[in-house]
């Protein structure tokens, strides 16, 4: 999701729509069993929105055997208005629900999402490269946040309070409208379940654009949905590159959108949606540090720095991507290498799955290349075999020990399973090196000293830490979301849990005061029990005061 640096490359990742076969709804059988020729193409909330004549599909190829799955619709500026319109029509009827009949159908959906986790895994597994564990592990994943969305009616409540004599201030939440959300394509229905059943059960008609690289995944959940009982219009799917997203952004009638790719594509959509101001939250890249202490375990942490660094290919934004080891680690460092030494190919539990594309690939082995032959740095464990052994686009776990924190690998974003290590001596040293880093994503810090992980922990320039916890998640209630001034994050709030509800709605203040009915004096007191009672003025009352 993060490899863009050109809104090119969003037109590669942002399309979006459902499967079709010749007739009839998408399946796991049509689509995720590798079946050329189904189409993907835009949803209603019912069905599939008709073709219009002379448009443009891409193909959808998977990266575990480069075969082609489906292809996907190009949507126009047109595409995007006419979903808008049914959204506009949609939204008067949905948002006049109560937030208790709309959380009644997450309910639902919670459970269909459960119910067909094999299904959806197998899907994810088909057209994003994941292996079969991690896959499930998404599907999972993304039905915590549906859970969340299932107990609003117990946590979106307005409060309400006397805060003068006679005069009470309440805030109500209400939804924005028409809202959309363009997702990666590295967590295919992960990442929409962040945001969708947050703003659909908030009351908000709902837009998705999932990458145009896996849109069968939530083709089958888009149906899923329908069959909860979200009704149509309400949740919709367009799909498109450039034009789709631009448009979205424009809209008078979007209100807000969300987005997650790479730090300069969510830089542009933020700022062209400030230019109309419009909501926006947009997380970009990240460029993430562990740091390891002498006095750590050494076993777990190694073990946690292999799964960080390699699993789900090195493709998420919370992956490890730097290794500081601070004094004497060897031992660490020994392990991590004879651990990602043992993986292998393939998408069977606890294998390392495909990179997404040929271009993901090229990249991933051009900076392996470059930190050897140009920055000298030593390859510890190489993968670039894996990219010859097998069809489909594979890049083994790599291990690269670097002589300056300055090389490239020390500091872009790859988006791959390569890891970069470095030694130094002191704390300084290391948070230094973390600090200078413009992401401000996620980092962590090993150690079994609670005051040296207080140390880190205050001090990283990130907003997700890790304490012996190289994939630091925040998890339900919590919300996900980078650190405000760097280029991990751009706009308002976060993207899951309270966050995401702030975000997706408004809050409406009332200032009420009601005159006594004839016949009752406005200066009436409660029952004192006897004891006198102090009036009391109020002095920041604006009320007839000039």
């Amino acid at each position: 999701k993060r490899i863009c640096d050109t809104w090119v490359i969003l037109d590669q990742r942002a399309c979006s729509g459902i499967c079709r076969g010749d007739r009839g709804m998408a399946s796991s059988e049509g689509v995720g069993g590798g079946a050329a020729g189904g189409k993907v193409v835009n949803w209603d909330g019912t069905g599939e929105v008709p073709v219009k004549e002379g448009a443009e599909f891409l193909p959808v190829v998977s990266p575990v055997d480069g075969e082609v799955i489906a292809s996907v619709l190009r949507s126009t500026t047109a595409d995007v208005d006419e979903a808008v319109a049914r959204a506009q029509a949609a939204f008067p009827e949905w948002s006049g629900r109560t937030v208790k009949s709309r959380a009644a159908i997450m309910f639902r959906f919670h459970q269909l999402l459960e119910d067909h986790a094999e299904e959806l895994a197998r899907l994810v597994t088909r057209e994003s490269g994941k292996n079969h564990a991690e896959s499930l592990a998404s599907v999972a994943k993304a039905n915590e946040t549906v859970e969340w969305a299932c107990s609003m009616p117990q946590l979106c409540q307005g409060k309400i309070l006397q805060v003068s004599r006679g005069v009470t201030c309440q805030d109500l939440r209400e939804p924005l409208g028409v809202v959309a959300s363009v997702v990666p394509f590295n967590f295919p229905v992960m990442v929409p379940m962040w945001t969708c059943p947050i703003a659909l059960t908030a009351g908000n008609c709902v837009i998705l654009k999932p990458s145009e690289k896996v849109p069968t995944t939530m083709a089958r959940v888009a149906e899923l949905l329908a069959q909860a009982g979200v009704p149509p219009g309400v949740f919709q799917m367009v799909q498109g590159t450039r034009e789709a997203v631009e448009r979205l952004c424009d809209h008078p009638q979007v209100q807000a959108l969300t987005f997650v790719g790479s730090s300069p594509v969510a830089e542009a959509v933020a700022t062209r949606c400030r230019s109309h101001h419009k909501k926006c939250i947009a997380l970009g890249g990240a460029k993430n540090h562990l740091v390891v202490l002498p006095d750590c375990d050494p076993a777990a942490a190694a073990h946690d720095i292999v799964s960080s660094f390699a699993g789900a290919a090195g493709q998420r934004c919370m992956a490890a991507s730097v290794l500081i080891l601070v004094g004497d680690c060897q031992d660490v460092l020994d392990l991590v290498v004879n651990k990602a030494r043992e993986l292998v190919r393939g998408t069977g539990r606890g294998q390392v799955g495909a990179v997404i594309d040929k271009g993901a690939q090229d990249r991933i082995l051009r900076f392996i290349n470059e930190a050897e032959t140009r920055d000298g740095a030593q390859v510890l464990v190489d993968g670039r075999s894996w990219a010859k052994e097998a069809p489909g686009t594979w890049v083994g776990p790599t291990v690269l020990f670097h002589k300056s924190k300055d090389d490239a690998a020390c500091k872009e974003e790859i988006f791959g399973p390569v890891l970069s290590v470095m030694r130094v001596n002191t704390h300084a040293e290391a948070l230094a090196i973390e600090n200078e880093n413009p992401f401000g994503n996620a980092a962590c810090i090993y150690t079994s000293v609670g005051a040296h992980a207080e140390y880190f922990q205050r001090r990283f320039r990130a907003a997700m830490i890790g304490v012996n916890i190289g994939i630091p998640v925040p998890r339900e209630p919590f919300s996900f979301g980078g650190m405000y001034g760097t280029l991990s994050k751009y706009g308002d709030m976060d993207i899951t849990g309270e966050g995401c509800l702030e975000f997706f709605t408004n809050r409406r203040k009332i200032t009420s005061k009601w005159h006594a009915p004839p016949g009752l004096s406005a200066a009436a007191e409660p029952a004192t029990n006897g004891h006198s009672q102090r009036q009391e003025v109020d002095q920041a009352n604006f009320n007839g005061q000039m």
